[in-house]
């Protein structure tokens, strides 16, 4: 099979799996976007992408991330930063990034704020949430209780764009438990930051569970674009 038919036969899976979803979540379909995490993956699957109608784009290591997004600025994607981001990086990831998804900590907003005025144009943030148990040596994010303080240093620059929560089930629980717990925490900051209603959440393994916790993106990737490659 040819890499543009292995892309589209995949797209189309992943593609029925979340409009099944839906459906049993009693949601339409274009509530939820997909973003297609390419990570490792060359620019030119970035392309056949777009052409098979991908038009939202994960990366999350900044070099490979600047790098494929200026070869593939003519496509007019929405490119999303979905990694770890260390605040001496933050400006320079906001010199591309048209989205945001892992602000855990206040840190962050100044050098995002500052990239965003140099291109003279709004980033919608996601701030990234831990739903890992206190003092766990789990994934990253910040704790439930720092939203409301990192919620209002996003919305008080002058370039972001606060739009709601990113989150990654913990490994080892069952992930409709832990996305439940999302949908609370997500209640309670959509009741004093009522624009942000994003939540991304899910992956190849979990997109089903997402849906039905309210996800509005799902992050994927192996599912779409295969096994990932070893980095060169």
């Amino acid at each position: 099979m040819s890499r543009p038919d292995e892309l589209a036969a995949n797209l189309a899976t992943v593609r029925g799996r979340i409009a099944a979803a839906c459906a049993d979540a009693g949601r339409p379909v274009d509530d939820v976007r997909l973003v297609v995490v390419t990570k490792f993956f060359p620019a030119s699957d970035v392309r056949l992408l777009a052409d098979l109608g991908v038009t939202d784009v994960g990366e999350n290591r900044h070099q490979e991330a600047e790098a494929k997004a200026a070869e593939c600025a003519d496509l007019g994607l929405t490119w999303h930063f979905i990694g770890g981001l260390q605040s001496n990086k933050a400006a320079a990831v906001a010199s591309y990034a048209d989205v945001v998804e892992s602000v855990d900590r206040a840190k962050l907003v100044a050098g995002l704020d500052r990239g965003a005025a140099q291109r003279s144009q709004e980033i919608d943030v996601l701030l990234q949430v831990s739903l890992d148990p206190p003092g766990a040596d789990g994934r990253s994010g910040a704790a439930p209780e720092e939203l409301g303080d990192l919620a209002d240093a996003v919305g008080g620059a002058d370039h972001l764009r606060l739009r709601g929560l990113m989150a990654v089930a913990p490994l080892g629980e069952d992930p409709a438990t832990a996305f439940a717990r999302l949908a609370g925490i997500r209640r309670e900051l959509v009741t004093d930051h009522p624009e942000a209603t994003w939540l991304s959440a899910g992956m190849s393994g979990d997109l089903e569970a997402a849906v039905h916790a309210g996800a509005t993106h799902v992050r994927i990737g192996s599912a779409v674009l295969g096994s990932r490659p070893r980095f060169k």
